[in-house]
């Protein structure tokens, strides 16, 4: 609560206090009278829990602070007043509009859109003196926000680790004003919560027992695991690059010449396009060499440019690269790019002089498509698998293992989450179908709280296990 970053999320397993710090946390400037704050969660019914937390900690700190049940809003001596609210659609950050809170907090982030996120980060500014202006969240690895919050909190650096972020606006003087932001992870557990672990000993042994996923996820805050996630076999183990065994992540090597090579394609515009180049070997197994994804480094955000510019884009690729250069390559896209009925369509666009890039009809059966990445995900007995990506393909890396099921396909991916990568690799395992196959899943890395394994979780925190 103390740190001096602008935002911090807090937690990543269960039982950490999580809720508790941020209701706390949001009394630190309420003996100013221009203190605006306000503590989110996505539905009402949530938002009851969090409240009744205020009845106890509020009333005891600040006996002449009063609630008003209608607007959800504690007022306290000095004027200054501690809100809730919530956002359960994205069209409700505009509730908010025009208002200033010196203080954001969001309990469970995960389950808010990065959408959201963004808008409420704009009301975060003092509406007097003497205000500092920061942002707080907690957070569990799962729900549908679970994407966005790793990509901004977790993978870009290890746990308590300041990371900054810098912009720059142009005055209409024509100046340039730089600004940065800071923003850390500060991760915290059950075993952080002695207090809890006393008063109900069998907790532990309750998150002990959950699935392998869900414990992983719940019990020690793993990221890399959680409920509902697609493709557990995904592996990516570095230890194993050199006999390219028990991962799907390699080093890259050479393409011998007779290897058949394939283009898969994904359009976007306001979302990401995804352009994939993939060999296939004698055997059948497909590597995914290269990549080209447009997006601006937000997640699921587009570059926005025209078919155009990406075949041009995509020709430079396969003229300059050696791996690509001078070979026969085969394309095979979603098949939308090829509708007509809103005129010229995005594959005759991509076909024009000077680029001349073709693509084939991909087969865009989902279920069909997804079983196939079941089956060349997993191993045998040896350690082997049919597919693997060469460790330069970073957004494919980043994406796959993100994808979760759909609530109401259950069968399929969320495309609600960023799966145009998914979809390009699809349409190419599409050409190329194999049967499933007698696999032997390796154990994954997990955590036992009953061996010492967790100490080599925590050393990475920085606790002592």
């Amino acid at each position: 609560m103390s740190r001096p970053e602008d935002e911090i999320l807090y937690g990543g397993a269960a039982g950490g206090g999580k809720s508790d710090a941020l209701v706390m946390e949001a009394l630190r400037q309420v003996d100013n009278p221009c203190y605006r704050a306000i503590i989110f969660r996505d539905t009402v019914p949530q938002l009851e829990a969090l409240i009744e937390k205020t009845m106890n900690y509020y009333r005891r700190s600040f006996p002449g602070a009063k609630y008003n049940h209608t607007e959800k809003r504690w007022t306290f001596p000095s004027g200054s007043k501690i809100f809730f609210g919530y956002m359960q659609r994205d069209q409700d950050r505009y509730n908010y509009q025009g208002r200033s809170y010196a203080y954001i907090a969001f309990d469970e982030l995960t389950h808010f859109s990065k959408v959201q996120y963004d808008y409420l980060k704009s009301r975060n500014r003092a509406d007097g003196p003497g205000l500092r202006c920061y942002i707080r969240a907690t957070a569990n690895p799962d729900g549908k926000g679970m994407f966005w919050v790793k990509e901004r909190f977790i993978t870009p650096a290890p746990p308590m680790t300041r990371i900054w972020e810098e912009t720059a606006v142009q005055s209409p003087n024509g100046k340039i004003i730089k600004m940065r932001r800071s923003r850390m992870f500060v991760p915290a557990t059950v075993f952080d919560n002695a207090a809890l672990l006393k008063n109900d000993p069998g907790y532990l042994a309750t998150l002990a027992a959950l699935p392998e996923a869900e414990r992983n996820a719940i019990l020690y805050g793993d990221w890399d695991s959680f409920n509902g996630q697609v493709f557990r076999e995904w592996i990516n183990d570095p230890d194993h690059y050199i006999d390219r065994k028990w991962t799907h992540v390699i080093e890259p090597f050479e393409i011998p010449e007779h290897w058949k090579i394939y283009r898969g394609f994904d359009h976007g515009y306001a979302r990401p396009f995804s352009v994939g180049w993939y060999a296939v070997d004698t055997q059948g197994k497909i590597y995914r060499i290269k990549e080209w994804y447009g997006c601006t480094g937000e997640p699921n955000q587009g570059i926005k440019i025209d078919p155009v510019a990406i075949a041009a884009g995509i020709r430079k690729e396969e003229n300059e690269d050696p791996m690509l250069k001078g070979k026969n390559i085969r394309g095979i896209a979603d098949p939308a790019i090829f509708d007509e009925s809103r005129g010229e369509s995005v594959a005759r666009m991509m076909e024009h002089e000077p680029n001349r890039i073709y693509f084939e009809r991909g087969d865009h059966t989902r279920i069909a498509g997804k079983m196939q990445f079941h089956y060349r995900l997993s191993f045998d007995e040896r350690g082997e698998c049919m597919f693997q990506v060469f460790n330069t393909c970073r957004n494919f890396i980043r994406t796959i293992p993100m994808l979760v099921y759909s609530e109401t396909h259950p069968e399929d991916i969320d495309t609600d989450g960023e799966d145009h990568i998914y979809d390009e690799c699809r349409y190419v395992m599409m050409e190329n179908p194999i049967s499933p196959r007698k696999s032997a899943p390796r154990a994954r890395r997990g955590f036992d709280p009953l061996d010492q394994r967790v100490e080599k979780n925590y050393r990475y925190a920085g606790y002592n296990a």
